[in-house]
């Protein structure tokens, strides 16, 4: 049997893939371990999303490749979007990588490995629109919060984005096969689930029934009692309808948080990009929301520099943010991905977006801390995430912040935290972007 290492980067819906090969790995019988020298391979688990998730990933399988020459690591196997996306031009233009997987071939992961261990080069591309394979998991997460991915693929073709042709067409998992998941996710003492997918809200279209099931699937996840907090991303707006919102605000263990990729907010652009919906609509939508959802935390995305953005669509945009004030927000640069009808459409140089986006990361900042002082002096939940050595300080996060890209809150004191406890905090002030707390007698409770 062979020592495996793993790195995994990109989103939260890779990283529970790299999980299930982990799984898969370990029940073959070999070892993961959570460093990189002494495994007798390496399995990258890669994201070819946008530029930058494409430079991280290269920098990784180089920094890898590094080790392999210097004799602390055996085998290379590079899997995921960008193995996906660049079949040849890996194997070809990096000789120190031994094998490429796609999307669509991670069930068979061990099978890559032990012909890696035989001496052989492995390319191996399953159909990306195949059935997602049930099976098991290595959490990467911390033991208290772990994502679960409820859908593959996506059927919505955003005109710069390449998912479709990288993760193939929406597959929803059966409902009865996430519950299971959930069930024992929950029994293993995860606290805080985080419900994933390219798109969580066309959730059970592509099923028999042809009926939006994310709603019921809510409500039956919150009748899992170990479960404590349940938290969802990744919902397109043009989907959100009346069900869906008396769902999470009846439910108490939904959190008042929602991740709506919205990306843009002028009409034009918004119907150049192929995405569903205008200015008026998301106007409307948000200010229902808000009237529905009491308390509503909302994070989006951003893109600066799309096709057809001028100077007077940018400050449309930064006029819609200011409008809406937006709890959580990250802007990105538009990056023309080869292969996309957008790549082709003229746009503003990279300069110009990049100056675009730290305005509105400056605009952004302003809301994010004006929301932050407005709850200094309450009391709020916090799930405990861990112990700063450096500060001596827990850390932890309130029901509006998503782990790794919201805020924390920093708790003083020298209580008897553990990691995963959830404990009422007093927040006493803001430093960084980040929220400053003790722990709240019980009668401030």
């Amino acid at each position: 049997m062979a020592t495996i290492g793993f790195i995994s980067l990109g989103c939260a819906k890779n990283q529970v893939d790299c999980e299930r090969m982990m799984y898969r790995v370990q029940e073959a019988g070999h070892t993961v371990q959570g460093t990189l020298p002494g495994s007798d391979v390496v399995v990258i688990n890669t994201c070819g999303f946008i530029d930058s998730a494409k430079s991280e990933a290269i920098d990784a399988i180089l920094t890898t490749a590094q080790l392999k020459a210097a004799g602390q690591v055996g085998k290379i196997l590079v899997t995921g979007c960008l193995s996906q996306r660049y079949q040849q031009e890996i194997l070809r233009e990096m000789p120190e990588v031994d094998g490429i997987m796609g999307t669509g071939s991670f069930p068979r992961v061990v099978q890559a490995i032990d012909e890696l261990l035989a001496g052989h080069t492995v390319e191996d591309f399953g159909s990306i629109d195949a059935p997602e394979e049930e099976t098991g998991r290595v959490l990467t997460t911390a033991e208290h919060y772990a994502y679960i991915k409820i859908s593959e693929g996506c059927d919505n073709h955003c005109a710069y984005c390449v998912i479709p042709s990288l993760r193939g067409k929406y597959r929803s998992r059966s409902m009865d096969d996430v519950l299971y998941e959930a069930r024992l996710l929950a029994d293993s003492g995860v606290k805080e689930l985080i419900v994933v997918a390219q798109d969580t809200s066309r959730y059970g279209t592509d099923l028999p029934e042809h009926k939006r099931l994310l709603p019921e699937l809510l409500r039956r996840l919150c009748q899992i009692e170990k479960l404590h907090w349940i938290r969802i991303h990744y919902v397109y707006p043009d989907e959100i309808d009346d069900e869906l919102m008396d769902v999470i605000a009846s439910q108490p263990k939904i959190v008042k948080y929602l991740d709506i990729p919205i990306q843009h907010c002028n009409s034009e652009i918004l119907k150049r990009m192929n995405r569903r919906g205008d200015r008026q609509f998301l106007d409307g939508l948000l200010k229902k929301l808000r009237q529905r959802i009491p308390g509503l935390v909302i994070r989006t995305s951003l893109i600066v520099g799309l096709p057809g953005e001028g100077e007077e669509e940018f400050q449309e945009l930064c006029d819609f943010l200011a409008e809406h004030r937006l709890e959580r927000a990250g802007a990105f640069v538009f990056s023309p991905e080869e292969g996309t009808p957008a790549a082709a459409m003229p746009h503003v140089d990279v300069e110009t977006a990049t100056r675009r986006a730290e305005t509105i990361e400056l605009l952004q900042g302003r809301i994010m801390d004006e929301y932050n002082a407005a709850l200094v002096g309450k009391t709020l939940e916090v799930l405990v995430d861990g112990f700063d050595e450096e500060t001596e300080q827990f850390f932890g996060r309130t029901w509006a912040d998503s782990p790794d890209i919201d805020g924390r809150v920093w708790i003083a004191g020298e209580d008897a935290l553990r990691e995963g406890d959830f404990v009422m905090v007093t927040i006493d002030g803001t430093v960084d972007g980040d929220l400053t707390g003790y722990v709240a007698e019980e009668e401030e409770a």
